[in-house]
């Protein structure tokens, strides 16, 4: 069965924000002396819930973090995504070529979705189509993002392929039927490349295995 709809992950597949992200959560957290202890599990909570992540740090600090600090988080965020934050490479560029329906999954709130999207010029391929885990209060690993996105595209999951750059998100997608491609890292191919996803570790190499199963024209 050919693709007929994609269901991107926002962070870490169309908007380059997770090494922004990092480093402002590993900025607030040194005063607690766990930040070395954190940094070598951050990966883990990529695409999750910023809960997940909250947790662990309190788990690791064995205390509560100050009332204040996701404010402050979301703050320095948006900031440094204003100035610094870039499209992931090649994903311009195989938008434009997608034929078929598309729409953003994405753990994040939905006025960071937007935003992001905004500042890296991607909105526009978007609109009407952004789905966040805030609006069902449903995070990966649940699949509830994806079969909500899907659902309101019109389509079944196995109508869908997701790409995804997590193993939260993977496995999401995974239990409930949908096509999976993962956009894998160094630090995590190996680990991802054990699922049952088709694992790629660029925008490119994705399109030439989209292209095969959709709609795609090849001269946008």
């Amino acid at each position: 069965m050919k693709y007929q709809c994609i269901i991107f992950d926002c962070d870490g597949v169309l908007v380059d924000s997770l090494s922004l992200s990092n480093r402002i959560m590993l900025e607030l957290i040194k005063p607690f002396k766990i930040s070395d202890e954190f940094e070598k599990i951050i990966d883990n909570y990529n695409g999750g819930s910023l809960k997940a992540s909250l947790d662990k740090i309190e788990e690791l600090m064995n205390e509560e973090l100050p009332k204040d600090f996701v404010q402050k988080y979301r703050k320095l965020t948006y900031e440094i995504f204003r100035k610094k934050l870039q499209p992931v490479k090649g994903i311009t560029e195989f938008i434009k070529k997608i034929d078929i329906p598309i729409c953003v999954a994405s753990s994040g709130p939905r006025e960071k979705i937007i935003e992001n999207l905004k500042t890296t010029n991607l909105l526009k391929y978007f609109r009407g189509s952004i789905f966040s885990s805030y609006d069902i209060q449903s995070w990966k690993p649940e699949p509830g993002i994806f079969i909500h996105a899907a659902n309101k595209m019109g389509f079944k999951p196995q109508e869908c392929v997701v790409i995804e750059d997590s193993i939260d998100g993977i496995q999401a997608a995974l239990s409930r039927g949908f096509n999976i491609i993962g956009l894998a890292t160094e630090s995590n191919f190996e680990m991802m490349n054990k699922t049952q996803a088709m694992v790629f570790k660029s925008i490119p190499e994705i399109e030439k295995a989209v292209i095969k199963k959709a709609n795609v024209n090849n001269d946008a």
